[in-house]
């Protein structure tokens, strides 16, 4: 059996699914005649409570959207040290917007009002200017943990408050609702802008929606076409996401609660140093020195357990819907 745990990203799309996608009535998405990329669209925008939305293929690229449309070289992108925009998105900050990074060291990715008011540049010629503040929800470094949403409205009417907008990194963010029992709505007032992933927890084979105003969107589009994220008959993959959306949010429940049935036995280990909290679908641990890690994850593999690493000695496993009740068995008796 192959359980394979190196990203929730894994995922095949059920027969359901499937269904839903060939039965999907498409049209031409540049042309902005395609009527099932428009129903997700104005679903995930009215689900979050802002105008308007964009399909793009992929997170990285509605985050890297957002990064352009927020700022305007010279200025300057506040995130954690550990944020996707910064980490794994192949230095896309410089290399798309010209803009810098001010990296914050917070808790597992995420930082306090306190950590960010520091880092706000004056208005000085020396410095480029503040222009965006990011926050990643879940964060994947930080092994799936969640923000606090005191700190988040704290966070966002500081923001407000110096004119500065504050996007959304949201590739887990539905791990990060059904942990926390948030609606989109109360999560989506606090943020100009908001990525969130389909194919990750939520199953979906590809694609991410960015949402904001519609003037942000607008102009969102128009990045797109330069970043060549425009499809065509892009309903097919949109189909996928609707049905996602509509019937894969509540059983996230599911990864979180096995999650915690492997950390429980992790944590009974001697080859392990450091279990990292265990607050949605993420399990992070550091082995100890001793430990070999390509031979540990070698070793994993050939019983057909598969993850990845996540730095100096560390492994991650990511539960996801394909992780049921046999494969849990398996790979519990495994560990």
């Amino acid at each position: 059996m192959i359980v394979d745990l190196r990203s929730d990203t894994v995922t095949q799309p059920t027969a359901e699914m499937k269904e839903a996608m060939l039965h999907a009535i498409v049209g031409d998405d540049v042309l902005g005649d395609d009527p099932t990329v428009i129903q997700l669209e104005e679903l995930v925008a009215h689900r979050f409570g802002h105008e308007a939305a964009l399909f793009c293929p992929s997170g990285t690229m509605t985050n890297q959207i957002a990064l352009k449309v927020h700022t305007n070289a010279p200025g300057e992108v506040v995130c954690d040290e550990l944020a996707h925009i910064y980490r794994y998105e192949g230095g896309g900050i410089a290399f798309n917007s010209g803009v810098s990074n001010r990296l914050i060291k917070g808790d597992r990715g995420r930082f306090t009002l306190e950590q960010l008011k520091t880092e706000i540049n004056p208005d000085d010629v020396h410095f480029p200017p503040t222009q965006l503040v990011a926050l990643e929800n879940t964060c994947n470094k930080g092994g799936g943990c969640y923000w606090e949403m005191a700190e988040i409205k704290r966070i966002a009417a500081f923001c407000r408050s110096e004119n500065i907008p504050i996007h959304l990194d949201g590739a887990r963010l539905y791990n990060a609702l059904v942990a926390q029992k948030t609606s989109e709505a109360e999560m989506g007032m606090h943020f100009d802008s908001i990525s969130l992933c389909l194919s990750k927890g939520l199953g979906a084979p590809v694609g991410s929606v960015l949402t904001g105003t519609k003037d942000f969107i607008k102009k969102a589009k128009r990045i797109r076409k330069i970043f060549g994220g425009g499809m065509r008959q892009a309903g097919y993959l949109a189909a996928a996401g609707l049905f996602a959306l509509n019937h894969n949010v509540e059983r996230l429940a599911i990864d979180h609660e096995n999650a915690k049935i492997i950390g429980a036995i992790l944590a009974s280990k001697k080859e392990i140093k450091k279990l990292y909290p265990i607050d949605t679908n993420i399990v992070l641990y550091t082995l100890e020195e001793s430990i070999n890690l390509p031979a540990y994850l070698a070793q994993l593999e050939t019983k057909g357990i598969r993850a990845v690493s996540m730095g100096t000695q560390t492994v991650r496993l990511v539960t996801h819907l394909g992780i049921g009740n046999k494969e849990m068995e398996y790979l519990t008796s495994v560990i």
